[in-house]
């Protein structure tokens, strides 16, 4: 399902949104013209094998990684969902919270699939930790919303209206069983989604936003 609109109007002009997609798109356009790419993802991107959590110097990568991604599809798809659901959510929490949001479950989501990996050398790199917590937050604060969605069916595609619940229910349900799947796997040779950063980023979302409710005007 790939979401298109949602029923939600921003409440102002999302700001740090459109610069966080901005920066991510700069920094993989980076990517793929720097000279040598293999160094350029080694320096950046978090390899758990490295990571050494009594030496601030290795623990940059957790934020760091977060603006990496592993080819078109992979930072089409993340800024997709970060277009429709962060303006709103960014005009709820508003120029501060927002940006933390985004980073801590970026790095909430990185550390909980690091614990599961600590010496794999594969580097782990993308936003989608950070724009899951973007999910668990929306999830929170926009119950009743609508998203307009692209759904394939047999070689088809039609737009469908979901309520966000059910929408952001069912992804993060999807990250739990393949992330399931994915433990009988995880290997220092093994690559793919991360679907426990996903979980954990979600799962951040969430709390973060139950924790800033009371902060927030409507």
């Amino acid at each position: 399902m790939i979401p298109i609109s949602d029923s939600i109007k921003s409440r102002r002009f999302p700001i740090i949104n459109i610069t966080l997609i901005a920066i991510t798109i700069f920094v993989f356009l980076k990517q793929l013209v720097t000279s040598n790419p293999d160094s350029f993802i080694f320096n950046y991107a978090l390899v758990p094998a490295l990571v050494n959590l009594a030496n601030f110097n290795t623990l940059f990568p957790f934020v760091t990684s977060i603006f990496l991604h592993g080819g078109f599809l992979h930072i089409a798809s993340n800024m997709v969902f970060l277009w429709v659901f962060g303006d709103n959510v960014e005009g709820h929490l508003g120029i501060i919270f927002f940006p933390l949001l985004y980073f801590a479950s970026g790095i909430a989501g990185a550390f909980t699939q690091y614990i599961l990996s600590t010496d794999s050398t594969v580097p782990m790199l993308g936003a989608s930790g950070a724009i899951a917590g973007v999910l668990g937050s929306y999830y929170i604060l926009f119950p009743h919303a609508r998203i307009k969605t692209l759904v394939p069916f047999f070689g088809f595609a039609s737009v469908v209206e979901i309520s966000a619940p059910f929408m952001l229910g069912y992804w993060f349900l999807l990250q739990v069983l393949s992330g399931a799947v994915s433990l009988s796997y995880i290997s220092d040779a093994a690559g793919g989604v991360a679907f426990f950063a996903h979980i954990g980023g979600f799962v951040a979302g969430l709390l973060i936003t139950i924790i800033l409710k009371p902060f927030i005007k409507y």
